[in-house]
């Protein structure tokens, strides 16, 4: 049978399979990896050739280590692939897989334990840690792309993991399948252009202050990010879209003190926004501008203590609720109208007889159930039920049983915040992300045309005290 088959194969196939096989024995035989690593001097360049490289790499000298398209290295299920213990090494263009599947000893597929790496341009697949940082500052993270194995979420490890690593860059990276991207006493790290999915948390922050995180897509996972304990954050120009876990927060703060959040775009995820505890500092402000939060079941939700919140020009666009209080408690304290601009609303029922952009009328967070609702979410079964509707049109009936406003914004915008978005961000999740944007850009122009064709009907006189009531 076997010599039936080999007839069918021309001759010259069987020749260039032979050789290519002949050539992986040789190589095996003759490449000795880590006896060039331990051979080499620091600021030496050792390409690893094409092929499949077996085992467990330390490299103890300051060197570069860049593989050839094709070059494997894979530690077959044992421990480590790659630890680095020399400061300002460079590995690029290898794929490094196989790692052991014990969290105890965090297996990875590179572990840096020295300052200045550079790892840019690798696959890493199969992997439990993908990139493991311990106490190497300044170090650069570019380009690489990281799947964790094929385990149960809270057996994973991190995609990528800095412990007191300040000062380090991660950028461009794609990251899936992992548990977390998480930062424990990192300052001063910029997390730029990365695209994170199917974890549990896409980013997780302890005790990392003064970093930056602009264009990144975060989606798909249990939650956004969690961001806690830590001060002076920089959010710009990123997506968190579709986290729906249990908790389901596009982003989670949770004592943080010092944010900034401007450009931003939450679609459909359960919570566009959760505060606790955030500013903690009695003497801190943090301010959320020109965000979209849209297609969320909550836009953004607070803890009834949290205080000192400045939101303005964003644009809430239906959510289920915009704004959520979780929890019983007087809420206070948080600014919804800054410099006399408050937010769009898809909500708002108001006009604008003037066309100054901002509506004549008060838009009051005041719905009966949605009161209701945040004292007991076990409510939330009778969402869009004749329950509800029930409920808001007697509230409506008798005005003594409508509830005190959750919030007021005294300035609402008539037209929805302009969202700038990049345009390698449009593309980079596929085709169907690009036509929600596109659908998102058009329900702007839609809401705005509407808008305006409402104020030209009822321009004249603005209305009495008595009618706003």
């Amino acid at each position: 049978m076997g010599m039936h088959i080999t007839r069918l194969i021309p001759k010259h196939a069987l020749s260039l399979g032979a050789a290519l096989l002949f050539a992986s024995a040789a190589l095996s035989s003759t490449f000795d990896l880590q006896e060039r690593i331990d051979a080499a001097t620091d600021g030496d360049v050792i390409t690893v050739p094409a092929g499949l490289h077996a085992g467990q790499y330390v490299v103890s000298r300051s060197i570069t280590l860049e593989g050839e398209p094709g070059a494997i290295l894979d530690a077959q299920g044992k421990g480590d692939v790659v630890k680095v213990e020399a400061p300002d090494v460079t590995i690029r263009g290898l794929t490094i897989r196989g790692t052991g599947k014990s969290l105890d000893r965090e297996n990875a597929g590179i572990t840096i334990l020295s300052p200045r790496a550079t790892i840019e341009n690798n696959t890493l697949e199969d992997v439990l840690f993908g990139v493991y940082l311990k106490k190497a500052p300044g170090s650069v993270l570019r380009g690489n792309t990281i799947g964790g194995k094929d385990l149960e979420v809270q057996r994973r490890g991190d995609g990528i993991r800095l412990w007191e690593s300040p000062g380090s860059i991660i950028e461009d990276n794609v990251i899936t399948n992992s548990r977390d991207v998480v930062m424990w006493f990192s300052e001063n790290v910029h997390i730029r252009r990365n695209h994170i999915s199917h974890g549990r948390y896409g980013l997780h922050f302890m005790y990392s202050d003064s970093n930056v995180l602009e264009d990144n897509i975060i989606e798909r996972n249990s939650v956004g990010a969690f961001l806690m304990y830590s001060k002076d954050l920089t959010l710009t120009r990123n997506r968190f879209e579709r986290n729906r876990g249990p908790t389901g927060y596009g982003i989670g703060l949770k004592d943080i003190d010092g944010v900034t959040a401007e450009d931003n775009l939450f679609i459909g995820n359960r919570i566009g926004i959760f505060l606790d505890n955030s500013p903690s500092q009695y003497d801190v402000w943090h301010s959320f501008e020109h965000n979209v939060i849209a297609y969320n079941d909550i836009g953004i939700a607070f803890m009834p203590s949290v205080q000192r919140n400045r939101i303005s020009d964003n644009a809430f666009i239906d959510n289920i609720e915009q704004i959520g209080i979780m929890g019983g408690g007087t809420f206070k304290g948080n600014e919804f109208t800054v410099a006399e601009r408050g937010n769009y609303w898809s909500d708002y029922v108001g006009y604008d007889v003037d066309g100054d952009g901002v509506g004549d009328l008060e838009h009051r967070s005041e719905g009966l159930f949605e009161n209701l609702m945040d004292r007991e979410p076990k409510l939330r079964l009778f969402l869009f039920s004749p329950a509800q509707q029930a409920i808001e049109m007697a509230a409506r009936a008798f005005p003594a049983v409508r509830p005190r406003p959750k919030f007021v914004d005294t300035s609402p915008l008539m037209i929805p915040v302009n969202h700038n978005l990049p345009a390698q961000q449009a593309s980079a999740t596929g085709p169907m992300a690009a036509l929600a944007l596109a659908l998102l850009a058009g329900s702007f122009t839609v809401l705005a045309c509407g808008r305006s064709q409402r104020s030209k009907g009822i321009r004249g006189a603005k209305p009495t005290q008595g009618a706003a009531a």
